[in-house]
């Protein structure tokens, strides 16, 4: 397993982290999340990231549960705040009171004394951005945070934050967490720019396009049965389950590519979003222990310029 950084900070997780966005504390049993923290964990897998929103408050639990058995110090534990956790007027955002109540709420959930990675789970624009960053400071002083990251935030909300944390010295952004992969590569005009240049890394969510780049759908054929596509709970980020056979078509593309290099669909993905070094982790939901075996293979494969130029001929696209 891979190690990095996260951005220039001392931490480092692997390349290689495990998630619980719609599958720990829901679609998945406890019994199956736990066998796949353990699998992750036993294959160098150090970097567990959830959110308190997940399950309402479930996936916290869940994976709080899972690691228990660990010595606390071998793992990087991740979650987040920002959506509604109620129905109140003070149950969502990134005010000091809601953020305050939330890592409470976490630490309890999980079981920990301490959070190593707290993320604004995405951009407040109802609060002051000053607020939220003394907050945070303010949990990092009293060590129930050790560091703090931000996730979906613009290259200019990000800058914005960065100046005032100078001005105010108070303790940095570490890292961002935004979408990333082949087919969504927004991020690298302006926000990997920004990060780069303020030591902030990159852990990505959906670097298999939420299963898209697995190569399991077929154009011209129904979705399988049981998958994300074809559950409208899980689908909100491939619209709606309604996916176009062209970008099927350029995906089966990959196919060939994957075989030359050796590697599974999944492999050939994640891997191509760990060319870049500011990614510091790629984020996989698994259900299944076999989905974390054959995931974290992508976390000790380095891609040839000649494959990602492979990659972006068969897909139609280029560097942003």
């Amino acid at each position: 397993m891979e190690y990095r950084k996260l951005g220039k900070y001392g931490i480092r997780v692997s390349a290689v982290s495990l998630g619980s966005w719609l599958t720990y504390g829901n679609a998945s049993s406890d019994q199956s999340a736990e066998q796949c923290v353990d699998r992750a964990y036993e294959l160098g897998i150090n970097f567990f990231d959830t959110a308190n929103v997940y399950a309402g408050g479930e996936a916290e639990r869940v994976v709080g549960k899972a690691l228990a058995k660990y010595e606390r110090s071998s793992y990087v534990l991740a979650t987040k705040v920002f959506f509604p956790m109620g129905s109140g007027p003070n149950d969502r955002g990134l005010s000091r009171k809601h953020i305050f109540e939330q890592c409470h709420k976490s630490l309890a959930r999980l079981g920990v004394d301490y959070i190593d990675l707290y993320q604004c789970h995405r951009y407040d624009p109802s609060t002051p951005l000053e607020e939220t960053l003394v907050a945070l400071d303010d949990l990092a002083r009293q060590g129930k945070i050790l560091y703090y990251g931000v996730s979906e935030w613009s290259a200019q909300q990000i800058a914005h934050a960065t100046d005032v944390i100078r001005l105010r010295g108070l303790h940095p952004i570490v890292s961002n967490q935004p979408q990333y992969n082949m087919l969504n590569r927004n991020i690298e005009k302006e926000v990997i720019p920004v990060c780069e240049r303020e030591g902030i890394g990159q852990v990505v969510f959906s670097p298999l396009a939420q299963g898209l780049l697995t190569g399991k759908y077929k154009p011209g054929q129904p979705l399988p049965e049981g998958s994300r596509a074809s559950d409208p709970k899980q689908n909100m980020f491939m619209g709606g389950g309604k996916l176009d056979d062209s970008l099927l078509e350029s995906i089966q593309k990959l196919q060939p590519i994957a075989a030359e290099s050796g590697l599974s669909m999944a492999q050939l993905a994640l891997a191509w979003c760990l060319r870049k070094e500011n990614i510091s982790s790629v984020i996989i939901g698994a259900s299944k222990t076999s989905q974390v075996d054959d995931n974290v293979v992508a976390a000790d494969t380095k891609l040839s310029a000649h494959v990602a130029a492979k990659i972006d001929e068969a897909l139609g696209k280029s560097e942003a």
